[in-house]
């Protein structure tokens, strides 16, 4: 009998400072669409962003801190040690390449990033190598008027639903619900900024990390 390749869920950003936002929305994943484990991978360049709060190697230091204590969160430190800008295309090639042409990888966006797609270097070869699955809130659904036409052309061809995922390493379009928790790194940033508390916002372990390395102050 054939067996299943587990999907692999693909969570990137710059996570200045990552925060129970991200792992709620991580965790939120890997639960609804069944993913074997969440691979969090903090970029090291991000080339659509102004430069970020912290360096590179602390924002991975507090990734791993974050996401010590669940088994199914793994980190990736690539993007970081590679001395080029972070794009997702060659992230999805290289982990094509070191995970074989069978396993399924979904990338976890939230609405605003699939909407900016169209700006990212090669967006439309994204879908030749993982899924692409949307975080949304309870109720609402991918508005197509927002979109770009190109954009709305693709995921109304692409989408699919949850069961799309099982037995094909990528393609499909699908969404998932959540309940978004009102914190931003934004927002963290200033409070830090300010000499305000961090506690609850962010896993403590994060919390001593920032003071001890006098970040984002």
């Amino acid at each position: 009998m054939m067996q299943t390749e587990h999907a692999l869920g693909l969570f990137g950003g710059t996570f200045d400072p990552i925060h129970y936002g991200h792992l709620r929305l991580a965790e939120t994943a890997r639960e609804a669409l069944s993913l074997e484990k969440v691979r969090f991978i903090p970029a090291g360049l991000p080339p659509h962003r102004d430069a970020p709060g912290a360096s590179a190697e602390h924002r991975l230091a507090m990734a791993r801190l974050a996401t010590e204590d669940n088994p199914a969160f793994e980190v990736d430190p690539a993007e970081v040690e590679a001395a080029q800008a972070s794009f997702t295309i060659l992230t999805l090639e290289r982990l094509r390449a070191e995970l074989g042409p069978k396993r399924p990888l979904v990338l976890l966006l939230g609405v605003d990033a699939l909407l900016g797609l169209p700006t990212w270097k090669r967006w439309n070869e994204l879908f030749d190598f993982a899924h692409v699955a949307v975080a949304n809130r309870p109720g609402y659904s991918l508005d197509s008027a927002r979109m770009s036409p190109e954009l709305a052309e693709l995921t109304h061809r692409r989408h699919g639903t949850l069961d799309a995922l099982e037995g094909r390493p990528a393609g499909s379009l699908v969404q998932f619900s959540m309940t978004p928790l009102a914190i931003s790194a934004t927002d963290i940033r200033a409070r830090r900024g300010a000499g305000q508390s961090l506690r609850y916002l962010l896993p403590q372990p994060v919390v001593d990390y920032i003071s001890l390395h006098q970040l984002y102050i």
